[in-house]
């Protein structure tokens, strides 16, 4: 199941936040690795834009959890019909 994340975090200084932002994008790679994220681009300013590839919805809500846990965001998420089906 693919869902496209867009997020916008809490308002709050950079410097207060470099250390969150220095471990969410190591959480993004290890989920790049093992194919949950298939797309990962930072927005201009701040917040991301993210393509997971999940098995399920529980799956999802686990790791929007644990992104808003690195760093507290509101997500707008968005299902996605794959290329394939889409076809």
């Amino acid at each position: 199941m693919l869902f496209l994340v867009i997020s916008t975090p809490q308002p709050a200084r950079p410097d207060e936040v470099k250390g969150a932002r220095t471990k969410f994008r190591r959480w993004v790679e290890r989920l790049k690795t093992s194919n949950h994220v298939l797309s990962f681009y930072p927005r201009v300013g701040r917040g991301a834009v993210v393509i997971f590839d999940v098995a399920s919805n529980n799956e999802l809500h686990t790791l929007l959890t644990e992104w808003s846990n690195i760093i507290p965001v509101h997500q707008d998420v968005y299902p996605l019909a794959s290329p394939d089906n889409a076809r």
